[in-house]
């Protein structure tokens, strides 16, 4: 998993409240389970019309918009079915940080497991981070991780709050099978042992 350290890029204003996995990566594209490939899908119903054209009005198809890293949300982002599709689709597409008041569980936990910082802050926050997001080009957020702070465009500085092992797994790169990885040598040691201790098995 890439590591999540700092990060400054555009940030795209997404200012709708609920929005579920669904509308992230619709089910038609669930078929697959590479973790590639699903960015040109992220929030297609909302990006395309039916005969696949870009919507000019949807945020990540304006120009000031099109590498945006960073997403600023409405509360209550990731709801709806536990699909992993959705923080994979974000990857892939360049996000790698979420901002939003608050976020559905299933989907904040798979957020850290793929290498996405998901990030709760207050209405009042979220609101000034919004209005910098809807700078267009000149929307720059630098997101801190170590120091656990959001910097805008204009100097100002958000603290937020994260948990210490998920942030160690950030900084670190560190999903699933990378934890099980740094246990590697009492792994082996136990497997060393119990092949001596029991051949047969």
């Amino acid at each position: 998993m890439q590591k999540f350290d700092t990060l400054t890029g555009v940030a795209a204003p997404l200012n709708i409240v609920n929005v579920d996995t669904d509308m992230i990566i619709p089910k038609q594209f669930l078929k697959t389970i590479k973790r590639t490939g699903l960015g040109k899908s992220l929030f297609f119903e909302m990006r395309y019309t039916q005969e696949g054209k870009e919507l000019p009005d949807f945020v990540l198809n304006k120009p000031a918009y099109r590498k945006a890293q960073i997403l600023v949300a409405g509360d209550n982002f990731g709801c709806g079915s536990s699909r992993e599709h959705a923080p994979w689709a974000l990857l892939d597409f360049g996000i790698r940080c979420v901002i939003s008041t608050s976020f559905a569980d299933i989907f904040y936990n798979n957020c850290f497991k793929n290498g996405i910082l998901p990030i709760q802050v207050s209405p009042e926050d979220l609101k000034k981070l919004m209005d910098d997001a809807e700078r267009g080009a000149n929307a720059t957020l630098s997101i801190d991780l170590p120091s656990q702070e959001i910097r805008g465009p204009d100097g100002g500085c958000i603290k937020f709050e994260i948990d210490p092992f998920r942030k160690h797994c950030l900084l670190n790169g560190l999903d699933d099978i990378g934890l099980t990885m740094e246990k590697k040598t009492s792994i082996d040691t136990f497997e060393s042992k119990t092949s001596a201790a029991r051949p047969w098995l």
